[in-house]
């Protein structure tokens, strides 16, 4: 896309933004881990954000609505270890997390958006916040964005954290965010933390619109095991320093922004697939040909959630039956007579299915494709023009060794 290009730098690349990221011993265990994260910046923000649509929420989803409810923010305070879900003082913690944040940051504690990561249903102990919080006063800079990175990461393998540059209204402008999610991920926001920001002006209410839009093709395309986690947040800070024309509408710079944010955010759904917990293979599930739009998400989640379709996928077995089952109980309405399967990586490409039929193919071919990391799974209907793109991984032995033990 000519409109963008990534660059180096993440949550702090925007002008404006500060960030760090401490260990604060959250889980007794933890003595390295940096597990306290900040992003701060030095005017208010207009902010927007969408959050997870389980019904059992962290408490500070609570709180941060609560916040966000006048479209202002100006720093964020989040922590691993402990998801702050399903807990009796929940809100009472996060609406102290904020005050302490408030306190270290001089800004209105309301002004803070907090969130959670970890275990649920275990109480969330605010004396080491507490430290961590006096570690992080005055040590927020530029280059601590990356660490802010690592803080939020629970059993990731790798930092999330990205920037990319365009222009609106003649002026550069930059986004900047950080990630997590590896596991309990089935993202449907209205498991992932995700903290954005842009220098870009931009009102809360179009903030909060192309949020919406970027989203529903991006991160609600993403699942790892088919568990939407209940601290689903993402989040979104525009400080307005890039001198752009405010955006208050939804003209060209807005479509733009939106552009931008919408490529951005696929490469960090990509990343979270990537990375789910014990998964070797990246799985990018392309339908085409579908009667609408929503039947194209419909058919392309089904499969990537089948987790028949993941072990094969581990297994580098190139099974079509697999393909054809989760299309078939996807209940999205579709002429099975009609569906063409084929499985791609830079191996090459092979056709499995033709017509709803399963086809003789070249075993040995089929298994060097499938044995990449990185797999696309293309699946034609024939019924209509829609077509939609799902992100997903394998099922391996090793998601059922960390999930087994998670807790203890």
């Amino acid at each position: 896309m000519e409109k963008l290009k990534f660059i180096n730098g993440g949550v702090t690349a925007p002008m404006g933004f500060t960030a760090q990221g401490v260990c604060a011993s959250i889980k007794p265990s933890n003595t390295t881990k940096r597990d306290l994260a900040m992003i701060y910046c030095e005017k208010p923000c207009n902010a927007a954000a969408v959050f997870t649509k389980n019904l059992v929420k962290s408490s500070t989803i609570i709180v941060s609505k609560k916040h966000l409810e006048n479209g202002i923010a100006q720093a964020v305070i989040v922590n691993s270890g402990n998801a702050n879900a399903c807990n009796a003082d929940g809100i009472e913690i996060a609406e102290a997390m904020c005050k302490l944040a408030s306190e270290a940051l001089n800004v209105n504690a309301d002004d803070v958006i907090v969130a959670s990561t970890g275990v649920i249903g275990q109480p969330l102990p605010l004396e080491p916040v507490k430290k961590g919080v006096e570690a992080l006063k005055g040590t927020l800079s530029k280059e601590g964005g990356s660490n802010a990175a690592e803080a939020i990461m629970t059993t990731d393998t790798i930092k999330k954290e990205w920037a990319v540059e365009t222009v609106l209204g003649g002026k550069k402008v930059i986004i900047g965010g950080i990630a997590k999610g590896s596991g309990m991920i089935h993202i449907n926001m209205g498991t992932t933390l995700s903290f954005v920001t842009t220098d870009a002006a931009i009102s809360s209410e179009m903030l909060s619109e192309a949020l919406k839009e970027s989203v529903e093709v991006s991160y609600n395309m993403v699942s790892v095991d088919g568990d939407t986690s209940t601290n689903d947040t993402l989040a979104i800070m525009a400080s307005g320093l890039a001198g752009n024309e405010m955006i208050c509408t939804k003209n060209e710079d807005y479509k733009t922004f939106v552009e931008v944010l919408t490529v951005a955010f696929k490469e960090v759904a990509k990343k979270l697939a990537r990375d789910g917990e014990g998964a070797t293979k990246l799985l990018i599930c392309k339908v085409d040909g579908a009667k609408d739009y929503k039947s194209a998400v419909t058919i392309s989640k089904s499969i990537i959630c089948s987790s028949l379709v993941k072990a094969a996928m581990f297994g580098a077995d190139a099974n079509c039956g697999r393909i054809l089952c989760a299309v078939g109980y996807s209940g999205a309405d579709v002429d099975v007579n009609k569906i063409d399967v084929s499985y791609k990586s830079a191996k090459g490409e092979i056709l499995v299915c033709k017509d709803g039929l399963g086809l003789c193919f070249d075993e040995d071919k089929a298994k060097k494709i499938l044995l990449e990391n990185e797999i696309e799974i293309l699946v034609s209907l024939g019924d209509g023009n829609g077509s939609a793109e799902a992100y997903g991984c394998d099922l391996t032995y090793d998601y059922v060794k960390i999930n087994g033990d998670y807790r203890t």
